[in-house]
């Protein structure tokens, strides 16, 4: 226990010192300092001194200050690394955003594989014997032109005289005579079906006249195989009669291609008349068609035997068009 003149002295209470904290304000702030605003009368009892003093350095700042602040704080903010979380089981976003897209390119890959694939196996399997057909003197001889062994020999200028016996009576129906059809009505049969080789009666008469072929006959065979040249291969090869490939002239598909109507002409009547009669003998369509368009090349003799029959008849009875 306390004892002495001290011990019943009462402390003498202190002032509380109030500290100043140097805080560094903004120079913009400190060259403009705004005018003062009147202080309160009294603190808040119990508010402490750093507080009062910050909240005064607040209201220093300027509106702009402050906005210009919040704009830096957020870029800080703004920059900061972010950690991206991958789904490596997640779909790919072809499938995720268009599922009906990947399907269709496997389809279209399919289909153009197919369509390639069938039109490889058209090409290989068309008619007539494999053979690179761009080029002249093609060495495809069918039994048609008469193969390696005569094709050669009836392409000679001008009709051959006769290498077997010919028979004394061929019928009605026999290719060897004089022109039957004049060439104006040839003309007429060529302008009315709309052939590409209409008006060349004349070359098709005297052609005829010159083998000893009546040129009936030709015109016959001209219908039967392609409408007069409005259809298929004689479109483009220019042949009378489809003539298979032959040398001195470009093969193409497997038949042979000739530069004119002319030339077309010519060689069918050299065919018929150096070959078929000459050689083998034959002078009657019914004996002619088995060579020239035999069964084992996908055709009907006995049709083509009647067609070429039936076109006579009409032209020899003064009509021009077959039905």
């Amino acid at each position: 226990m306390a004892s002495g003149s001290y011990a019943n002295k009462k402390p003498t209470p202190q002032e509380p010192v109030t500290g100043q904290l140097n805080i560094p304000l903004r120079t913009r702030a400190l060259t403009n300092p705004p005018a003062a605003e009147p202080e309160e009368e009294e603190e808040e009892q119990g508010e402490h001194p750093l507080q009062t003093l910050t909240s005064k350095v607040v209201q220093l700042v300027k509106p702009s200050d402050k906005i210009a602040m919040q704009y830096h704080a957020n870029r800080s903010v703004a920059k900061q690394p972010t950690n991206r979380i991958v789904d490596e089981y997640a779909q790919p976003p072809l499938q995720r955003h268009r599922p009906w897209l990947q399907p269709l390119i496997i389809c279209l890959v399919i289909s153009v594989v197919f369509s390639a694939v069938l039109i490889s196996a058209g090409m290989f399997q068309r008619p007539g014997q494999p053979q690179l057909v761009n080029y002249y003197g093609g060495q495809v001889y069918s039994v048609q032109v008469g193969g390696n062994a005569l094709v050669s020999k009836w392409q000679g200028n001008g009709p051959l005289a006769p290498q077997t016996p010919l028979p004394a009576h061929s019928g009605p129906y026999s290719v060897l005579g004089k022109p039957t059809l004049s060439a104006a009505f040839m003309n007429q049969v060529l302008a009315a079906y709309g052939s590409p080789a209409a008006g060349k009666g004349q070359k098709l008469y005297d052609l005829g006249a010159q083998y000893g072929i009546d040129p009936a006959f030709a015109l016959a065979f001209f219908l039967h195989e392609s409408s007069f040249g409005k259809a298929g291969e004689a479109r483009s090869s220019l042949s009378l009669g489809n003539l298979r490939c032959i040398p001195n002239f470009k093969c193409q598909d497997g038949y042979a291609w000739f530069n004119t109507w002319e030339d077309g002409f010519e060689a069918w009547y050299k065919l018929i008349r150096n070959l078929y009669v000459a050689y083998w003998g034959l002078t009657t369509v019914d004996l002619i068609i088995p060579k020239y368009a035999p069964t084992s090349d996908n055709n009907n003799e006995a049709a083509y035997i009647a067609s070429v029959k039936h076109s006579l008849d009409v032209w020899h009875g003064g009509q021009i068009f077959v039905s």
